[in-house]
Parts: C-alpha cells; sequence; structure tokens
C-alpha cells in the first residue's frame, strides 16, 4: 500500500444506485452505513419510499428543528427502541416525555462539571494503567480492546465506585454479542410487523442480555445491602432519585436498566473514539509527532490530570476530528407524528426519518476535503465560524448526552497520556473498515506498532 493510499482514512464507499428493499436489508444487517447513498454527502436531504416514505436529512437548519425547534414531533424510531429495549428497558435514553425528564434529573448532578473535574483522578489512575499495559504487551497491541478495558475501569469507578462483580472480557463479549444480534435490524422491521412479535434477533441475544443483567443486578443488590448513608457515585444517586413532581423513585427495573445503559454507553463510545484516533494519528505520523510532542512538554513522565488539558489543545482537536470522521453512533432514526417541512419539502406524518450523521460530518457542502483528517478543523476560530448542528457526535437539543463532558474529559487524559510515551504505527494488516451495527467500529479491530518515545 502506497503511502499516500495508506494516509487516507478508512471510508465505507456509498452506493450510487438505489437500493431494493432485500438490498437495503442486507446492507443494514451486514453494516448500516452501506445504507447511506453517494448523494447523501452531497445533498441537504434525500427521499424514497419502501413500504413508508423515508427522508436521510443531514441539513444543519433542518437537525436544529428535528433535535430543538420541533422536537415533540420527532421521536426516536419504534425499530431503533426494539433493538435497545431488551437490554436497557425504558431507561433515560429509550423513555420519553415525564418518565425521560425525571430520569434526566435525577442522573444529571453526577455528571455537571465540578462533579466530572472532581473524578479526573480516577481517569488519571486508568490512563497509568493503561499505559503500563501497552508496556507489557511489547511491540503491538489491539486498540480497540486496550480502550474497552481502560474505558470500562472510568465507568465501573463512577456509576460503582469498583468493578468487583464484573469480569470486562465477559461483559464486553455480552455487549458485542447483544449488537451481532438483537442490535441489528430485522426484515420483520422493514415489513412494519408489530413490534410485539419477536425478533429472531432478540431471541439469540437473549444470553447476552442475561449476562449483562446478572453483572449489574449483583452490583445493585451489594449496593442495597451496604445501606450507605450518602450518594458518592451514580448507582447511589440512582437508588435516592426521587421525583419532586410525583415523588416517584426508581423501581428495581429501572435502576437496572438505566446503570446497564450508563455502563454500556459511558465505555464503548469513548473506547471507540480513542482507538479510532490512535489508528488516525498511525496514519498521519506528522500529526502524531506534534501531539506527542506537546503532550511530553506539558506532562513530561506523569499521566495526563484535568488541570493540564488547556495546554495540550491538539489533544482535543484530534479527538474530535476522529469523532467527526467515526462518529460513536452513526445513524439515527425518528418517527414523524404530524406533517412538517424540512429543507423544503413536505414531510408526512408516518414518514420515517434517518439521520445519518456519518454523512453529515463528510458531507461536502459543509466540510473541507471531508474524508481528510484536518484536527485543525476544531481549532478555536474555525470550530466557532461553524454550524452547531453541522457536528453532532453528542447530539443535540434538550436530549443531546448528559455525559459529554465526562467522555472528552476521559477521551483527553487517556490519549494524552499515551500520546506522551508512545508512538502509534500501522501494523501489518489491511486497515479496518468502519461498520456501525449500534456503534461504529473498526471490522478487523485496531491493531499498531507501539514503540517507547524518548
Amino acid at each position: 500500500m502506497s503511502a499516500i493510499a495508506q494516509k487516507l482514512p478508512p471510508h465505507v464507499k456509498p452506493h450510487t444506485s438505489p437500493l431494493s428493499a432485500l438490498q437495503s436489508l442486507r446492507a443494514a444487517r451486514r453494516n448500516v452505513l452501506e445504507i447511506i447513498p453517494a448523494i447523501a454527502y452531497r445533498q441537504p436531504i434525500v427521499s424514497g419510499r419502501m413500504g413508508a416514505r423515508w427522508h436521510m436529512v443531514q441539513d444543519p437548519s433542518a437537525l436544529r428543528r428535528i433535535f430543538l425547534d420541533n422536537a415533540a414531533n420527532y421521536p426516536k424510531s419504534e425499530v431503533m427502541l426494539r433493538m435497545l429495549r431488551p437490554a436497557v428497558g425504558d431507561s433515560l435514553f429509550t423513555s420519553e416525555g415525564a418518565s425521560w425528564r425525571w430520569q434526566r434529573r435525577s442522573v444529571a448532578p453526577v455528571f455537571t462539571q465540578r462533579n466530572v473535574v472532581a473524578l479526573a483522578p480516577v481517569m488519571t489512575a486508568t490512563a497509568e494503567r493503561a499505559s503500563q499495559r501497552l508496556r507489557e504487551a511489547g511491540s503491538r497491541a489491539e486498540m480497540v480492546g486496550e480502550m474497552l478495558t481502560a474505558t470500562f475501569d472510568v465507568i465501573c469507578d463512577v456509576a460503582l465506585s469498583g468493578r468487583e462483580h464484573f469480569d470486562a472480557r465477559v461483559y464486553g463479549a455480552a455487549i458485542t454479542r447483544y449488537f451481532e444480534t438483537a442490535g441489528k435490524a430485522s426484515i420483520l422491521d422493514f415489513l412494519r410487523v408489530p413490534q410485539w412479535i419477536p425478533r429472531p434477533g432478540e431471541l439469540l441475544g437473549l444470553g447476552a442480555v442475561h449476562t449483562m443483567h446478572e453483572m449489574v443486578g449483583k452490583a445493585i443488590a451489594a449496593r442495597r445491602n451496604e445501606a450507605r448513608g450518602k450518594a458518592d457515585d451514580l448507582l447511589d444517586f440512582m437508588l435516592k432519585a426521587t421525583d419532586p413532581e410525583t415523588g416517584r423513585v426508581m423501581t428495581p427495573d429501572d435502576v437496572l436498566h438505566n446503570m446497564q445503559f450508563f455502563i454500556v454507553a459511558g465505555h464503548e463510545t469513548t473506547a471507540l473514539a480513542l482507538a479510532w484516533a490512535l489508528q488516525l494519528l498511525a496514519l498521519h505520523p506528522d500529526v502524531q509527532d506534534l501531539a506527542g510532542q506537546q503532550a511530553r512538554a506539558v506532562l513530561g513522565d506523569k499521566a495526563a490530570s484535568a488541570e493540564l488539558l488547556d495546554a495540550m489543545p491538539l489533544i482535543r482537536q484530534v479527538i474530535e476530528e476522529s469523532m467527526r470522521l467515526y462518529p460513536p453512533v452513526g445513524m439515527l432514526a425518528r418517527e414523524v407524528l404530524h406533517d412538517d417541512v424540512l429543507c423544503g419539502r413536505d414531510i408526512r406524518a408516518n414518514d420515517v426519518l434517518f439521520l445519518p450523521l456519518y454523512a453529515l460530518h463528510r458531507h461536502e457542502l459543509l466540510w473541507d476535503q471531508p474524508d481528510a483528517f484536518k484536527p485543525e478543523r476544531f481549532a478555536p476560530e474555525p470550530a466557532k465560524a461553524r454550524d452547531r448542528y453541522a457536528y453532532l457526535p453528542f447530539g443535540a437539543g434538550p436530549r443531546v448526552c448528559v455525559g459529554a463532558n465526562f467522555a472528552m474529559m476521559q477521551a483527553q487524559i487517556i490519549l494524552a497520556t499515551l500520546l506522551a510515551r508512545f508512538r502509534f504505527t500501522p501494523g501489518p494488516y489491511p486497515l479496518p473498515t468502519p461498520t456501525m451495527a449500534m456503534t461504529v467500529r473498526p471490522d478487523t479491530g485496531v491493531t499498531l506498532a507501539i514503540t517507547a518515545r524518548e
């Protein structure tokens, strides 16, 4: 592979001709990103029909209307919720209306900026352990697995004040199994067969759900037996949360499902952002050297800490550009309750909206050289000039990711620590292809060669 070709970030080649219903189903089960047509990277909206009318929307002003100005008209797709509910029930992510509002209020205090900064030492310790594991790994390591282990450490400490009830390898395998079964679209979804009829993937994913719920359930049971006096982690906040309007408290299922959601989402998405960032830096040694030198000058032999992050702006820019090219969730879906107009096009009740964040972040009308890795896009001036709804790795509007600040701080601390200590170069294998079931993963992992930085 030539040096020029090797520097091109891996990308899914979009189809140029309309897909049939069967082709769409096969593509969605194989890799959701494959259903995005080439025209979606050049046009603000693309429409079609497959049973119901559908629209792919990748226009910032329309996305603002969907996420913020008329958000009540665009609830999450029942298909997407069907794929998530076996694992996370009616949790913060899947609930709507009053149920969502009180759950959001109950967990939001954990993720205030003050509390996130207070949690930074946990992240620093995790970065130190991740660095030690890479030293012990020798000259090569698979970075998705390494980063999943690192972020799992953090989320367990923050959510549960420890991980004694968890086997990270078993839990991670269960997550992957779930994404490959219940987390994939079924032909029954495309045919709009009622949701109460089980999908084959749901049945195949039951074992994975049982494994995850059993581990989380043991942690919750142990905490209830401890009868702690004050809330000092996410689980305590949930156990003590009371809706000020109704007096409602979380049921055992509410606690289980919300903990399950935060553990999965809280470590999977950040780990993938880090793994993709390391892959991109390995392909761009000039950027890696600048970021590594910046981190080394600030940190020396120390692991990164929260108060030092502002002195290493390139670290954050690398992570943000990595999430532009590989947003943790590359596609969202919404129902349409009432008629509306988006991008000058009539949108009717019962239409389906696809929000391809992967295409939005690579859109030719919004980004210069959209497929290139250019962290300088996120320097203060260019970032300030950009439309807020052109870049949505954490969503937007009232339901923007509650843990966005937490995720960014965690990613910066880990990446800065690793770049100050190591250089990463591509391994001898073909580059991974981004593939999505629930999250955008590298299909073959990210195996890199590692050398200590002098």
